[in-house]
């Protein structure tokens, strides 16, 4: 009897540990949306910066790549933002 106590406790610390992990997990996830979708906007800007300032004959000292090369890291970036928030979704739809 003594054995079942001991593994219903392990059984249940465990239960909350995984709890607190799933909470660590979905605001690291939170964080890396936020992040990657702000990346994305600021690329965004910077190429339509970038293709106006060209159109005048300028170009921005910070930036060695054409306009449509930085509007292709925006949307990869975009692309990982719509895999998480689907992840986010699926589980959702999992618990409920």
């Amino acid at each position: 009897m003594p054995m079942a106590n001991r593994d219903r406790k392990i059984a249940g610390v465990l239960r909350d540990s995984s709890k607190e992990v799933n909470v660590e997990i979905d605001k690291l996830n939170s964080i890396v949306l936020r992040v990657f979708f702000f990346g994305a906007f600021l690329l965004l800007v910077l190429a339509v910066l970038e293709k106006g300032l060209n159109l005048v004959g300028g170009s921005l000292p910070l930036l060695n790549a054409l306009p449509n090369q930085v509007l292709q890291w925006a949307v990869v970036l975009l692309v990982f933002v719509m895999a998480l928030l689907l992840r986010q979704i699926r589980e959702e739809l999992k618990k409920g």
